[in-house]
């Protein structure tokens, strides 16, 4: 790699170095709601490992069944508040599927958002400082180590939530490895920056993976009206599909807060699993 291409990558080589995953919940997600799922790690391997990427390590959580596999690989793309405990509890469900799950923490590099307790904190000084490159990269680099650990390249999905979600329309359009994703109420169109430049909308054309997009029509962050213009961009012959459940609200998968909706919760994740086995993941 040249110094060039390098250069996006580099920070403190030592606040980069001691990055770890928080325990518990992220700081700015409390209190925690009563329908929160707990899912047990008996009969996995599962906890947090670190993952050699372009200028380091990152830190990730992984799950997966006991046994040499190999096993499908799903990357888990966090939300803004990083690969907190409601993000491993879902690399468990995957594990108990029978997937090699694993979610590299994507902000390492920019700083630890699990003790900052304001979203708008978290967003300025973290989020928007994580350049789509070098999310792409570490992705990547979360594959290849996953390959040694287990994993099965050959059936590889990825599935995203909100921050996450994007990603993973982005991701389908960058891997000539992914076979499908899932695509958990991520921004589809926004104002480009030097950092993130693109937006699925602008990249739909060149998605060659299948991605379902589950949606909320009660999001108030992402209108439908943008839902339909990412319908349009991907074209009447494209194999990836758009869900939206008409009264779920942003983050209705997300179990440990208030925009829980249980029953849509249930059926997006149904959505999921149909989705990655008859594409090929799993």
């Amino acid at each position: 790699m040249s110094e060039s291409s390098y250069r996006p990558f580099q920070l403190k080589r030592r606040s980069f170095l001691i990055a770890t995953l928080g325990a518990g919940f992220a700081a700015a997600t409390l209190p925690i709601a009563a329908a929160t799922i707990s899912t047990s790690s008996e009969g996995l391997v599962a906890g947090p490992v670190e993952v050699p990427v372009a200028d380091g390590l990152i830190p990730a959580y992984r799950a997966m069944p006991e046994g040499n596999g190999p096993f499908p690989i799903v990357l888990v793309v966090q939300e803004i508040f990083g690969v907190h405990e409601h993000i491993q509890d879902i690399c468990r469900r995957f594990a108990r599927q029978g997937y090699l799950a694993i979610a590299p923490e994507m902000f390492a590099r920019q700083g630890d958002v699990s003790q900052m307790e304001d979203i708008q904190t978290i967003i300025q000084e973290v989020v928007s400082k994580v350049p789509d490159t070098q999310v792409l990269s570490d992705l990547d680099a979360t594959v290849l180590w996953a390959s040694g650990q287990g994993g099965d390249t050959e059936r590889l999905g990825i599935t995203g939530f909100c921050w996450g979600g994007r990603v993973v329309w982005l991701y389908a359009a960058h891997s000539p490895q992914l076979k499908a994703g899932v695509a958990w109420y991520g921004r589809l169109v926004g104002d480009a920056t030097p950092l993130q430049p693109q937006y699925p909308v602008d990249v739909a054309s060149l998605i060659e993976a299948p991605v379902l997009g589950l949606y909320g029509g009660a999001d108030q962050g992402i209108p439908v009206s943008t839902v339909e213009q990412m319908r349009e961009a991907l074209g009447g012959d494209s194999a990836s599909e758009i869900i939206v459940y008409p009264d779920a609200p942003h983050g209705f998968y997300a179990d440990y807060r208030p925009t829980y909706r249980e029953e849509t919760a249930q059926a997006a994740w149904q959505a999921l699993i149909t989705w990655f086995s008859q594409n090929g993941v799993g």
